[in-house]
């Protein structure tokens, strides 16, 4: 997949040269406004009547489901705020191990630039198919609910930022504001929220396909597993360090006995491993974490296994059954995966559980738990890869990048559709909540106090994450 991005970076410039070659060809339908410059056309127009006028029915009930979504969605940004608030405030240590600003608007290369192995590669192939997807349903929603209401559609188009390259879009449908102003607040709210309810939508459409590819483009063909088994000793109760009688439990005499460049060897009252390092890092601590001394570790194996004797993997189940046949000190032949993605076989004799005295090989699998609503999302979207099972493709090199696209797809889109419900001026949120604030109180300049608030409000906390982020990084 690396050497995909050469051919991206070639699309990104063809990209760039053919947009501005088309804006400067048709110049006269440009207009600046603000940071944008927006183009202006009648694309979709018709579409966007025809389904406003004929699913009326249809329409009418989906906005009280739209308004509804939309009032769920500033809830939940308005409690991941919070949450984060309250990480870079109290967990300066954490924050300094996050290596880009929290407020960054997502551009292609971000995770590869950053080296942020949590996400997968983000390529500009991946941006202009996830623009046209997400901007374009955003903004056919908010034309659709305006023609179901009898709001007039002025243009559609899109708009760049001038920034180095006009490669950076946005998609749009100019409404007739001053009719639109002039509506119920209900139907107010159901145009404004229309966007990110049909963000919402695409995020559980995308779901499910990648859900079905996934299911169609991956076999199961191996285990991964991500620990040793560990235990706690007694400091004091440490008898022997690689061989070696510890006369004196002290701190110093027994860091003297251990190496630095391998596991030092620990015995009490059985035997155990652990790295000169970690000892140093539980200095003080009446009981020390130590690993069992098993095969695995001793072997240093890769953490990827796909065959036992020639036999091939699919689950942990299938690890355990396999494991199961064998005793204590029988020799198996295994088949892993090294750090290149080479397959290679490995000789090992079996250890003996401390527990229950069966063969073992000494690994563990940890539970992955992601917290928060926003790392439950991202869980969800992975939810049907079973846990520590390895999968290849069917179609290899392109199954990743597909799988990938709709990932990033998913994820974007109902990440847009929260932050878009932020109650901030810029946002469609804004004049949600000033609508919102008004049906209550209705009073105009209650509600403009109370979306004056909100933004600077908004904006206020923002500056304090900035501020957090810049003083646990370099401070």
């Amino acid at each position: 997949m690396d050497n995909f991005i050469v051919y991206d970076v070639v699309f990104l410039i063809a990209f760039a040269l053919f947009v501005s070659i088309f804006l400067y060809t048709r110049k006269h339908n440009l207009k600046r406004e603000g940071l944008l410059f927006l183009y202006r056309a009648g694309w979709g127009i018709k579409l966007i009547n025809k389904v406003g006028n004929k699913y009326k029915k249809t329409l009418k009930v989906l906005s009280y489901v739209s308004i509804t979504t939309g009032y769920i969605l500033m809830a939940v940004m308005f409690y991941m705020f919070g949450r984060i608030i309250y990480l870079y405030i109290a967990f300066p240590s954490v924050v300094k191990a996050i290596k880009i600003p929290p407020i960054t608007p997502l551009i292609p290369y971000l995770p590869q630039v950053f080296k942020l192995d949590f996400l997968p590669p983000f390529y500009f192939t991946y941006w202009i198919i996830i623009i046209a997807i997400i901007a374009v349903s955003h903004e056919f929603a908010h034309g659709i609910f305006a023609a179901y209401d009898k709001i007039k559609i002025k243009s559609t188009g899109f708009g760049f930022f001038p920034f180095f390259l006009p490669i950076f879009l946005a998609a749009f449908v100019e409404l007739d504001e001053k009719r639109m102003a002039k509506k119920k607040i209900h139907s107010q709210l159901s145009i404004l929220s229309a966007g990110t309810f049909a963000n919402v939508l695409t995020a559980i459409l995308f779901f499910g396909v990648i859900w079905i590819f996934f299911s169609m483009a991956f076999v199961p063909s191996g285990v991964v597993f991500d620990t040793y088994p560990y235990t706690l000793v007694g400091a004091s109760s440490i008898a022997m360090i690689n061989g070696i009688n510890v006369q004196n439990s002290t701190y110093s005499n027994m860091v003297a006995l251990m190496s630095n460049d391998t596991l030092n060897k620990i015995t009490s009252n059985g035997d155990f491993l652990i790295t000169k390092k970690s000892f140093e890092q539980q200095k003080g601590s009446d009981n020390i974490v130590v690993y069992y001394d098993a095969p695995a570790i001793n072997a240093n194996m890769e953490r990827i296994i796909t065959k036992i004797n020639g036999n091939q993997l699919r689950s942990t189940g299938d690890l355990g059954n396999a494991i199961s046949k064998y005793n204590p000190g029988d020799k198996i032949i295994l088949t892993l995966i090294n750090s290149d993605g080479k397959e290679y076989t490995k000789e090992i004799a079996l250890g003996k559980n401390p527990e229950t005295g069966k063969a073992w090989l000494g690994i563990g699998f940890n539970q992955n738990q992601q917290s928060g609503v926003f790392g439950k999302f991202v869980s969800l979207l992975s939810s049907f890869k079973k846990q520590h099972v390895y999968y290849t493709q069917r179609f290899d090199g392109i199954s990743v990048f597909i799988y990938n696209l709709l990932w990033w797809l998913a994820l974007i889109s109902i990440s847009v559709a929260l932050v878009n419900m932020l109650p901030v001026g810029i946002f469609d949120g804004g004049r949600f909540f000033y609508l919102t604030i008004l049906a209550i109180t209705k009073n105009e300049k209650i509600a403009k106090r109370a979306f004056a608030f909100s933004t600077y409000f908004i904006l206020f906390l923002v500056f304090v994450l900035m501020v957090s982020w810049v003083w646990a990084s370099f401070f």
